[in-house]
């Protein structure tokens, strides 16, 4: 049985680490760092970021290395923090949520071993970060998002930016969304009490289900692969997330 033990975020502090990064940058930024693109040179951060963050850290799946180098991460946070897009950390997006990590949207990406033909679901669509590198790796993806104005924002970025396969819905993540069922892939983007039956129950035979569950020592990030009855789980490492929020959460 899963252990049911709540952890949240809290979004305050992570405000407070920003603004001290932010002191860090302008300390940094007078005294000149080699080896760092300039903070406005959104192309080179990014390719740094793959490099320094992702290939050096055992991130190896050459497509997911490729869309994490395409899509445009400072485009999906506030303006305010467009400078620190492609930092190693997350960033605040408001209403208590989140952009996680390059490196574990990277991980994530590439737990679910997509090859380009599959429907994933993705439950927590945030800002759509994750729904965009999604784009590139699948033939379609469904996102829902519980917050009507994040999933509206996230519908309308992602649909200027060009991202056609993707649909955007609001709803309750954790009930998945069976009109589109079964899905090749799954992935959860903020942290369980357990694993919701509901995208098990969703998820295609040999498909994938990548999530975050909250155990007594911390949250560890997991991959349920379904194999006809058998349900086969790895551990992926510690991880943190904001609560998945939901009716069975």
């Amino acid at each position: 049985m899963w252990r049911q033990v709540r952890w949240a975020l809290d979004a305050g502090q992570l405000w407070l680490s920003y603004g001290l990064l932010l002191l860090v940058g302008c300390v940094c930024a007078v005294n000149g760092v080699r080896g760092e693109a300039p903070r406005g040179d959104f192309t080179a951060l990014r390719l740094q970021m793959v490099e320094q963050q992702l290939r050096q850290r055992g991130i190896y799946d050459e497509r997911v290395l490729q869309a994490m180098a395409a899509v445009p991460r400072h485009l999906f946070v506030p303006p305010s923090l467009r400078a620190y897009a492609y930092e190693d950390g997350p960033l605040p997006i408001g209403q208590e949520q989140t952009i996680s990590q390059p490196y574990i949207v990277a991980l994530m990406s590439q737990s679910l071993e997509l090859r380009g033909n599959e429907t994933v679901l993705e439950v927590g669509t945030g800002s759509g970060y994750q729904a965009a590198v999604l784009s590139s790796l699948a033939a379609r993806v469904y996102s829902i998002e519980i917050l009507p104005e994040l999933a509206e924002t996230a519908r309308e970025r992602l649909r200027a930016l060009g991202y056609t396969n993707v649909t955007v819905i609001v709803g309750d993540g954790t009930q998945g969304w069976p009109a589109e069922a079964p899905y090749d892939a799954i992935i959860v983007t903020a942290a369980a009490r357990r694993v919701p039956p509901a995208l098990l129950e969703q998820l295609a035979d040999g498909g994938r289900l990548v999530l975050p569950v909250v155990f007594q020592d911390g949250q560890r990030l997991l991959r349920l692969q379904k194999r006809g009855d058998l349900v086969i789980q790895e551990e992926l490492g510690a991880v943190r997330f904001v609560p998945l929020v939901g009716e069975e959460p």
